[in-house]
């Protein structure tokens, strides 16, 4: 229920009249969008999915144009679920994914599909580029080698001769294409823009050894923009089908990463958030571009004096879909889901697994090894082990997974005491003590889920005025809990962590050698 509204008395509908700001979160495998009021609190919310599709192996993509309806769905039901009138809407800002590329003609038109961070193709690329003298394009533009990067993808089209890469006029992400398509504004974001790889992010404009080594120039490209810019001029059938006024000021945003630490505060590098949904990532502000000599961890700019430093995992809750579906437990109770009914199997187990490691790498791995050809392993295995040792098991590997990044952060001098969570693990009990034992420090988790959508709300309060910074904006951010480290869990964490580091290093090469057997 909405307080303190205003009734229209002369509408033939309830029409409520509040000031409100909405976050749009445009993810791997669903839009969200979500309506606040301006101290951050929920008035409602709506979320539309689309499926990954894989036509070959490796091949990662999704259909722009679902997308896109997904969008306009979620836009019209959370707008019509709030009640709330069009001209109480003050603005929008623009949360999505990282690391996506579309190519498309002058007239727009997709030439393919969305290639999403998860995409393998350009593997042999990767490979080639870390054999060969390239330490400038991750000098230049933090963004380690790897194929989820857009700059790997756009060699790979080049190198296959690929048609729709031949005949684009411009190469953008998905936040582009929409922004394109509904206000005609070829800009993006720097978050978006730098996660591409093709990005310097010490003079914030595009690359020029990028370019050349993508094949591409910077004329087919949109133009960077800092977060706070406004589009306006929104497409006449666009506000008719989602309820937004045409005149809405949007904030072009960042990419989700960054702005779910915005929206939970966490704007410097005393604060560290850890966010596990599909996949995960650790992540901290730093004030200029921070590099890592040995390349493990990304440095993308987000505006001319904010810089997000940290890495991405490609294992998390896609880990644990995994591992509930395989490892089912025998006792579970009518009634029960197959969620939680796996996290109380794991929780009847002592920390540590009585010496059961998993490696997580069901999908090879971004930070902080950049190696996409890692793979899962349960290690240890005796007959003492049960169905619930392995379940438990398996959310610390995810743990330890995370760990090594946040590992690699503090070995740059950039250490902190708390961890933020977000993302859909941090509704497990379990799981979040897990991640306070194996990191050793307090976590702290939002009552709200949707850090990503508040961070992209409160940037399109701050590009009108209503807000003058982060700070303000998240000032009344509530915690629903607060979870101490456990010393004798964290001592037996530590010791164990260097097992889980020894067997990832001890078992990558046989794990790249034996890849030609999987497909």
């Amino acid at each position: 229920m909405i307080e303190n509204a205003n009734i229209c008395l002369f509408c033939s509908e309830r029409t409520i009249y509040m000031k409100a700001v909405i976050g749009i979160d445009i993810g791997t495998t669903s839009a969200k969008v979500v309506i606040f009021r301006p101290n951050g609190s929920v008035i409602t919310e709506a979320e539309s999915s689309y499926p990954v599709l894989e036509p070959q192996p490796g091949h990662m993509e999704q259909d722009p144009h679902e997308i896109e309806q997904a969008l306009i769905d979620a836009l019209h039901e959370a707008i019509a679920d709030s009640g709330l009138s069009a001209s109480s809407i003050q603005a929008a800002g623009i949360s999505s994914a990282m690391h996506s590329l579309i190519c498309v003609d002058e007239s727009l038109t997709p030439l393919t599909n969305v290639l999403i961070w998860s995409d393998r193709r350009s593997v042999p690329q990767v490979e080639r580029l870390r054999a060969s003298d390239r330490k400038t394009l991750y000098e230049n533009t933090g963004t380690p080698i790897h194929p989820m990067s857009p700059l790997l993808k756009l060699r790979w089209m080049y190198d296959e001769s690929f048609v729709p890469y031949q005949t684009a006029a411009s190469y953008i992400s998905m936040k582009e294409y929409i922004l394109r398509k509904w206000f005609h504004q070829d800009v993006v974001d720097y978050a978006t823009a730098s996660a591409s790889g093709l990005f310097n992010i010490h003079r914030l404009e595009w690359d020029q050894d990028a370019l050349n080594y993508a094949g591409i120039s910077a004329e087919q490209l949109s133009t960077p923009v800092p977060p706070t810019h406004i589009v306006t001029g929104l497409n006449k059938d666009i506000a008719r089908q989602t309820g937004l006024q045409q005149d809405i000021p949007i904030a072009v945003g960042a990419s989700d990463g960054p702005l779910a630490n915005l929206g939970v505060g966490a704007v410097d590098d005393s604060k560290t958030v850890v966010t596990v949904g599909t996949s995960g990532a650790v992540r901290q502000f730093v004030n200029k571009p921070f590099l890592d000599p040995d390349e493990r961890v990304f440095c993308y700019a987000v505006s001319e004096n904010q810089y997000i430093m940290g890495g991405p995992t490609n294992n998390g809750g896609n880990v644990l879909d995994w591992l509930q579906h395989t490892l089912q437990s025998p006792d579970k109770q009518p009634g029960v889901s197959d969620v939680e009914s796996y996290l109380q199997m794991a929780g009847d187990i002592k920390a540590g697994s009585n010496g059961l490691l998993f490696l997580p790498y069901l999908n090879g791995e971004r930070a902080p090894h950049w190696d996409a050809t890692l793979k899962g392993s349960f290690f240890g295995l005796s007959h003492s082990h049960t169905q619930a040792h392995m379940a438990r098991a398996g959310l610390e590997g995810v743990i330890y997974a995370l760990y090594s990044i946040q590992e690699a952060i503090d070995t740059l001098g950039h250490s902190s005491d708390t961890i933020y969570a977000n993302g859909g693990f941090a509704r497990s009990e379990l799981w979040l003590q897990i991640l306070a034992d194996v990191f050793g420090r307090t976590v702290k988790v939002p009552v709200s889920h949707q850090s990503s959508a508040w961070g992209a709300a409160c940037t399109a309060l701050i590009a009108i005025g209503s807000l003058s910074s982060y700070e303000e904006g998240t000032k009344d951010i509530a915690f629903q809990t607060s979870i101490p480290s456990q010393d004798m869990n964290n001592a037996a964490y530590r010791e164990l962590y260097h097992f889980f580091k020894r067997l990832t290093e001890q078992t990558s090469t046989i794990a790249r050698d034996m890849q030609h057997f999987q497909q």
